[in-house]
Order: C-alpha cells, then structure tokens, then sequence
C-alpha cells in the first residue's frame, strides 16, 4: 500500500487556504494537506520536517516574504529543492510568470476566481500529480 500524497500549501489569504482545504478534502481525502499563512512559517515547518511534501503550493503575492524569496529558499536549500513547487497565484502578469519559471518553478497556476473553477484546477492539478508519481515508480 502506498502512503497518502503530501502536499504543501503556502499562502496568506484565510479564504484561499479554506477552499484549497475544501477542494482536497473533496478530491482527494487520503490526501495530506498541510497549509502555511507565510514563506518563514512555511521554511521554518518544511525544515523540522521529517516527510517532506510530495509538491509544494505557493501563492506569489504574500507580505513579509513573497512567492519568489520563498521559491528561491527552497532552491538554495539541499534537501528542500527537488520538491516540485506549483505557483498558484491570482497573478497573470508576464513578469511573474517568467521569474516562477526562471526561478524553476514546477508549473505556475492562475488561480480561478470561482470556487467551481477552482475546483476543477485542482482536479486537473491532482490527475497531474498522480500521473507523475506512477510514472516514477513504473
């Protein structure tokens, strides 16, 4: 039997992190979500982490520390850094697009403004993610 996925969500925004709980709860109850409001909670956690998450979620627009010093956190740290990072962002600018990639970001999702949507963001994000992990195992 093989163990749940674990996934890592970083954002600021209470409503955001609530739907994201309802979609994984909804799409994916044996999953693990683990949800962090800012980048230095979310190092700080990710570090004293013995299982570390299966993909990470982060958001781009956050005080204190922004999506990019975050991403880039996780870049520079050894063991943090294979851990793929989805940027999940109400952004659509050009230039946070090319700095999540530049940045090697994973795959940069705008989020949907309806929870419908957003739904069928994190399905598709979900299906993805399953596919990847059985293909690495195959």
């Amino acid at each position: 039997m093989t163990a749940p996925h674990q996934f890592f969500l970083i954002d600021d925004n209470p409503h955001d992190q609530l739907l994201a709980m309802e979609a994984f709860a909804e799409l994916c109850p044996d999953c693990s979500l683990t949800v962090a409001s800012d980048g230095q909670q979310a190092l700080t956690l990710l570090r004293a982490a013995e299982i570390l998450p299966d993909v990470i979620l982060l958001d781009v627009n956050m005080p204190r520390m922004n999506g990019f010093e975050v991403l880039q956190a996780l870049k520079d740290d050894v063991r943090l850094r294979l851990i793929p990072v989805v940027m999940l962002s109400t952004s659509a600018a050009r230039d946070d697009i090319t700095s999540a990639y530049t940045l090697c970001a994973s795959s940069y999702l705008v989020k949907a403004q309806d929870f419908g949507g957003f739904l069928e963001q994190i399905e598709s994000f979900l299906e993805y993610w399953r596919r990847c992990a059985l293909a690495a195992r195959t």
